[in-house]
């Protein structure tokens, strides 16, 4: 699995270094850092609805600290452990 967090600009100043952060420890915690590669993306063109993150091909706008667990949930670790 492959998810890129954006860190252009406008997803900078809404917090995603914070999200690559929470993400980083949701991998760690859930034992996931070797099925997972996390990387910084420069825009997903989706300026306008917060921070962006595109785990494979599909792109989840709005993430936030207090949306992280849930969109974790259910992009990642369910697609992962079913």
């Amino acid at each position: 699995m492959n998810i890129y967090v954006c860190v252009g600009s406008s997803c900078h100043l809404k917090g995603s270094y914070q999200i690559i952060e929470l993400m980083k420890k949701a991998l760690e915690d859930n034992g996931l850092t070797d099925q997972v590669n996390l990387s910084a993306a420069f825009c997903l063109g989706k300026c306008t609805h917060g921070v962006t993150i595109k785990v494979d091909d599909e792109i989840i706008t709005g993430v936030s600290p207090e949306t992280f667990p849930e969109i974790f949930q259910k992009y990642v670790l369910t697609p992962i452990k079913g």
